[in-house]
């Protein structure tokens, strides 16, 4: 157990004996609710032991990095930026989903333009550039008229 876990360990007991009687956390130090506090009230004194004990946890932290930084540059790097480097390969997972520029500009070209074909059995078809006139099926054959009214048979096409 190294004098850092033991400094940590001792913290919580204070605390944890100096709020033993009172709901919820205390303040954080030098906030306006602790200055408000009373001189002897335990909430005070808790939070100062609170605010050096993360103090102390920020410092050893500091100073392990800068030992690693220095003992082992590569691994610093890892370690700094492993949060960075993780939401910069979910943002790029999410921007190889998207197509690009030119993919987007292909998609929206129009391709050649299909004939309009009748088939047997179901209505006539809106003849694209002839207002007024549909494609029908007769006889096997595409017949356009100015009617969208069924037609059926040879009799009819005349």
């Amino acid at each position: 157990m190294s004098p850092g876990d033991v400094a940590d360990l001792w913290a919580q007991a204070q605390v944890t004996s100096l709020l033993r009687s009172i709901d919820g956390e205390p303040p954080a130090y030098g906030s306006l609710s602790w200055l408000r506090l009373a001189p002897g009230d335990p909430r005070k004194v808790a939070a100062i032991i609170t605010a050096a004990e993360a103090y102390r946890q920020r410092a050893a932290e500091e100073a392990r990095l800068e030992q690693l930084a220095a003992e082992d540059p590569e691994a610093y790097r890892m370690q700094v930026y492993a949060e960075a480097n993780e939401y910069a390969a979910s943002v790029a997972r999410d921007i190889a989903r998207r197509p690009t520029a030119e993919e987007s500009r292909r998609r929206a070209e129009l391709g050649p333009a299909r004939e309009v074909i009748a088939a047997a059995g179901w209505p006539p078809v809106a003849v694209p550039g002839r207002p007024g006139w549909y494609r029908h099926f007769v006889d096997g054959h595409q017949v356009d008229r100015p009617t969208n009214t069924q037609q059926d048979g040879s009799a009819r096409d005349h």
